[in-house]
């Protein structure tokens, strides 16, 4: 129950609780009166009816001395009162000890009046007033007041008892309410800050042993999502560290081999004055190949960290399916024919694409590259755009046919593939981390590659909302799929 529920309840029980006091008070009197009303009435005309006949006499009537009303004093005690008055209204006599009494005391005409003869009863007690006559003529009146002892005392009891149990009442729901606040509120919250010092201080965070749905517990359960959230930002950043530490080290080690093999050179060109020119020519040339090399490398690089920046724009474009892949496809038989490979070509593409031109240029360039430097002499190498619509090239390995299918998706994939050596299991998800080596030994260079080429192409199409993946067999060979998504509509802009 949401703590808001159990304060408000809380509280409409404490602004109730008077009402229903006093409600049930009256009840309990109502009770009781009922109880008591017959009997009492008797009672109480019993004990009158045995007073008035002591108060006809009409010389209680006169002003006299006090002496005169002793006996009349006797008829009273503390539950039975008596007044006299004479015709005029002036008081003669009065039994209560208490009240001021003086001869010249006179009563309202109109109040001494009124309710003759009737028995009138109060919360405390009932009275009885009466005239007095000497024949026809009127000399007085007397009025019996007689307490209602019996009442009165189920009236105080019932009072106690209905005191007691709101005073129980209270205690219980003041401790309901403590309780409620200590479980609900004030332990969570201090198990939270606890949870939070550990947090920030980074040990281990133990559960805070709250199930309930309220407020407090919607606290903490965005606090544990907050954390988990915390959590994963800090291995990113550590995994991004590892990462920047790891391309440090191996651009480090890549750029040293072809810088000594530059200083050598050079050194050798300057003392070796009688070098024929055939030799310089080679040198030279030694001097270009590593110096090229750690061009692509830096630049590789470059447009890796830049991909990899939050702040990195990615202009998208939108184009013909059919014209960009037969701009893209275009241009690579001559270079697989230079290397001795057969080259496989085919496209079937339709739709519409939001696409950066040159940045999926450098996707086919990567693929291409890597297929060529890994591809079996006179091995073949496959190039094809298919779109959902279309089938799969002939040529695709059957190995990787079914699981392609499945995976192609809407849209349209872009294949590569060639007859080479296979790509261990475990290593199929990891060449596409940057500087990876299959043998772990950066000493066997790349052929002038700087190993992020497919790592450039995976943040690549993930910019373009596709994806890329890799199939590897024994004696097939790799394919490399990219699956980018058909778009219709305005250009935009992607921000990674």
């Amino acid at each position: 129950m949401k703590l808001r529920v159990w304060f408000m309840t809380a509280f409409l029980i404490v602004m109730l609780l008077p009402a229903a006091a006093i409600y049930t008070y009256y009840l309990l009197l109502s009770h009781l009166d009922q109880q008591q009303n017959v009997q009492e009435n008797l009672d109480v005309l019993g004990r009158v009816g045995q007073i008035e006949s002591r108060l006809q006499e009409g010389e209680l009537y006169q002003i006299q001395s006090g002496s005169r009303y002793e006996e009349v004093q006797k008829l009273a005690d503390e539950s039975v009162k008596i007044k006299l008055y004479r015709y005029d209204g002036i008081m003669l006599f009065t039994s209560a000890p208490d009240t001021f009494h003086s001869p010249l005391l006179r009563e309202n005409q109109q109040q001494l009046y009124s309710h003759l003869y009737e028995l009138q009863k109060n919360h405390r007690s009932y009275s009885l007033k009466k005239p007095v006559f000497d024949g026809s003529r009127l000399i007085g009146f007397y009025q019996i007041t007689v307490a209602r002892e019996q009442w009165l005392q189920g009236v105080s009891q019932r009072t106690f008892w209905l005191t007691a149990f709101l005073l129980f009442f209270f205690l219980i729901l003041y401790g309901v309410v403590i309780y409620i606040v200590h479980r609900k509120i004030a332990r969570p919250i201090r198990l939270l800050m606890k949870q939070m010092t550990s947090f920030a201080e980074e040990r281990a965070v133990e559960p805070i042993p709250h199930r309930t749905r309220d407020e407090i517990g919607e606290l903490i359960a965005h606090f544990a999502k907050m954390r988990e959230q915390v959590l994963q930002t800090r291995e990113a950043v550590k995994a991004e560290q590892r990462e920047k530490e790891y391309i440090v080290a191996s651009l480090s080690h890549d750029l040293k081999t072809p810088l000594t093999v530059i200083r050598a050179y050079a050194e050798l060109l300057k003392r070796n004055d009688t070098a024929s020119a055939k030799e310089r020519a080679e040198h030279l040339s030694i001097l270009l190949d590593k110096t090229d090399y750690m061009k692509q490398l830096v630049d590789d690089l470059t447009m890796y960290s830049a991909m990899r920046s939050a702040d990195y724009v990615m202009e998208l474009t939108e184009v013909d399916g059919e014209e960009l892949f037969e701009m893209l496809l275009s241009g690579y038989e001559e270079l697989c024919a230079n290397h001795g490979f057969r080259f496989q070509q085919e496209m079937c593409v339709s739709g519409t694409y939001l696409v950066n031109v040159p940045q999926m240029i450098r996707v086919v360039d990567n693929l291409m590259n890597n297929a060529n430097r890994h591809t079996r002499p006179q091995g073949a190498i496959g190039l094809a755009a298919v779109s959902a619509a279309c089938d799969l090239p002939a040529w695709v390995f059957p190995a990787f046919q079914a699981e392609l299918s499945a995976w192609r998706g809407s849209g349209v994939v872009l294949l590569v593939q060639n007859e080479g050596e296979a790509i261990p299991v475990h290593a199929q998800e990891k060449v596409f981390e940057p500087f990876y080596q299959m043998d772990g030994a950066r000493t066997k260079k790349k052929n002038g590659q700087s190993g992020l080429g497919l790592s450039i192409a995976s943040i690549i199409m993930n910019r373009h909302g596709g994806d890329i993946r890799l199939w590897s067999e024994p004696g097939y060979g790799t394919l490399v799929a990219c699956r980018l998504p058909e778009h219709a509509g305005e250009a935009e802009t992607r921000r990674g």
